[in-house]
């Protein structure tokens, strides 16, 4: 006979709905005992709690999850998507507009690409969006080097392993000569490190400029580099299939003094 499981959600997954960390990150928090959860520090995150449990982080008490929230970035290229960089070098983060609330990247950009790159309040979305089962695919405006055939791609879609590592069949079209260089369209569902950098470099071309267009159903259209826009509350529940419960979190002050029936567009 089953046990009923505990009420609640997992502490990792509150922390991170939130906004206050990866649910990943929440995890290493708890780990760190820098969580505490009724007076008492834990150390494990295999606790569920519910609302009525105290939560602190750091000693500062846990905040009200604020309702998802969802936008779109057009992402430089010379910034590295991280909170902090070993190198000293300038983050996505550090560009952002001062009056966007704390945010998470969904997934990556590498510091030489740019173009769309979502950006959530809330760990569980992130979560969402990055999971190889989401299966979205990402689709991309690439200049190389050189003067390739349409043939030249057929590996690609084939699918290839490099270094020991498995890529997934790209989609891939050649669109225009344009001098040395040639502008191709790539879409990929997975998103490693570097793959269409590597997997270019595997059919003797250079990727010299590389632009993220779309995820999923969401297109970068005419957003300007460095310019960060909302997504309509109703078309992100509709597009990530939202439940109410998930979709309707209670807002804290800050959240219900914004208005938000129309995208922001801000640029910094």
């Amino acid at each position: 006979m089953s046990e009923t499981p505990p009420p609640g959600d997992r502490i990792a997954k509150v922390i991170a709905r939130a906004g206050l960390a990866s649910r990943r990150e929440a995890e290493r928090m708890v780990e760190a005992g820098r969580v505490t959860v009724n007076g008492r520090k834990i150390d494990s995150p295999a606790l569920n709690v519910t609302p009525s449990d105290k939560i602190t982080v750091d000693g500062r008490a846990l905040a009200t999850p604020e309702p998802p929230r969802l936008w779109l970035y057009h992402k430089p290229t010379g910034l590295v998507t991280t909170t902090r960089d070993e190198q000293g070098r300038d983050t996505i983060f550090d560009k952002l507009p001062e009056d966007l609330p704390r945010v998470m990247s969904v997934g990556r950009l590498d510091l030489n690409s740019e173009g769309l790159l979502l950006l959530t309040n809330d760990g569980g979305i992130k979560r969402r969006l990055e999971l190889p089962s989401t299966g979205w695919l990402r689709r991309y405006r690439v200049r190389v080097n050189g003067r390739p055939s349409d043939a030249t791609f057929e590996p690609l879609r084939k699918g290839v392993t490099l270094e020991g590592e498995r890529f997934q069949p790209m989609q891939v079209t050649l669109d225009r000569q344009q001098g040395a260089n040639a502008w191709i369209t790539v879409a990929i569902r997975e998103g490693k490190n570097r793959e269409i950098r590597r997997a270019m470099e595997s059919v003797g071309l250079n990727v010299n400029r590389l632009i993220r267009v779309s995820y999923g159903p969401f297109q970068l259209g005419q957003l300007k580099s460095g310019e960060v826009e909302e997504i309509r509350p109703r078309v992100m529940r509709e597009q990530l299939g939202l439940t109410e419960e998930e979709a309707g979190r209670t807002p804290g002050p800050q959240a219900k003094a914004k208005p938000r029936g129309k995208p922001q567009r801000r640029r910094k």
